[in-house]
């Protein structure tokens, strides 16, 4: 696979990656209401919470997110100066990558992860034949 190519999947990745984490906060709490079983499964819940739990460390930690290391190598490997994208992976760019000072970004995945574990108190998972209706 040619390296643009690949880094398009790398961003697409990465998108999905960002969707799992911020859309199943809103996920958990329209299913409660709506009794979807699914969100209070507790290998769905603790895989969310990893998610950001892993995201939160990174930039307290000053880590580099893997998946932009990855893509910006890359395009790197695509060409030096590689700055086309289609129309999507311009998009996606746009929607993920920010100029804002690294303490806005580690606050705010502190405080998204903070929210995620109080779902757990909030929308409580279920045990296996516990409540089997909801």
């Amino acid at each position: 696979m040619p390296p643009d190519v690949a880094a398009e999947a790398v961003l697409v990745l990465h998108a999905l990656y960002v969707g799992v984490v911020v859309l199943g906060v809103p996920f958990i709490v329209i299913g409660a209401w709506r009794r979807w079983r699914w969100v209070r499964d507790i290998r769905f819940r603790l895989i969310h919470l990893l998610m950001i739990a892993a995201v939160a460390a990174e930039s307290f930690l000053g880590i580099n997110c893997p998946l932009t290391v990855w893509e910006r190598r890359l395009r790197a490997a695509a060409s030096p100066t590689y700055k086309d994208q289609d129309f999507i992976a311009a998009a996606l760019d746009r929607i993920l990558f920010y100029a804002f000072p690294h303490w806005v970004f580690t606050l705010t995945y502190a405080l998204f992860g903070l929210l995620v574990v109080a779902l757990f108190f909030i929308v409580p998972v279920k045990r296996k034949g516990k409540n089997a209706n909801e």
